[in-house]
């Protein structure tokens, strides 16, 4: 089973990501980490379209993201506030780390030499961030791509416009990335069932 993050502990996760980018002197790579994670939690979108994607693929006022998925089909997913306020953030401090402009790059998120960030890079990068805020939990980023649908599911979303947010074909595959904890079990049961014990 793919691990992933409780709510408590994802916002400690990425609360400490943006303490860091502020922190004054930080460079410019805690902005790309914080806008990097923050994205990934807000769209779930897989780490191999992250990397993917080019300074057009946000669309800022719109308040969504362009990706293009398995089998070069387009979707487009709603971007949360702070996954955007991060990004305006590192975009930001990416002006002052290469004055002279991109070198060509019209890559999203750049490694240390202005190139298109990999997604191994994302994995080593998340593995050091989350040690680094003292969560020591194995995740990988395809498990923040669970994290962002347990917790839609959790809070009410619907399992269908989950599955059209995650780009999957099978409704099927969508239900193994959610984990249900037994609480939100119980109270679907409870306000559901027209038998339950609670009524």
């Amino acid at each position: 089973m793919v691990s992933f993050l409780q709510v408590d502990p994802a916002f400690h996760f990425l609360d400490t990501l943006s303490s860091a980018a502020h922190r004054e002197g930080s460079s410019w790579r805690r902005a790309r980490n914080w806008a990097l994670f923050e994205s990934l939690y807000s769209t779930g979108v897989r780490v191999s379209e992250l990397v993917k994607l080019d300074l057009g693929g946000v669309a800022f006022d719109e308040a969504v993201v362009r990706v293009s998925g398995k089998g070069r089909k387009e979707r487009i997913i709603p971007i949360g506030m702070k996954a955007l306020d991060a990004l305006r953030y590192y975009l930001g401090a990416l002006e002052f780390q290469f004055p002279k402009g991109r070198a060509g790059s019209q890559a999203l998120f750049l490694n240390s030499r202005g190139g298109r960030l990999t997604a191994r890079s994302v994995g080593r990068i998340l593995k050091s961030e989350l040690t680094a805020c003292g969560l020591w939990q194995r995740l990988s980023p395809h498990g923040l791509r669970h994290t962002f649908a347990t917790h839609l599911l959790n809070a009410g979303a619907d399992l269908r416009a989950i599955q059209e947010m995650l780009g999957h074909e099978s409704l099927s595959t969508t239900q193994r990335y959610t984990h249900v904890n037994i609480d939100q079990l119980m109270k679907v049961y409870d306000s559901s069932h027209p038998r339950s014990r609670k009524k």
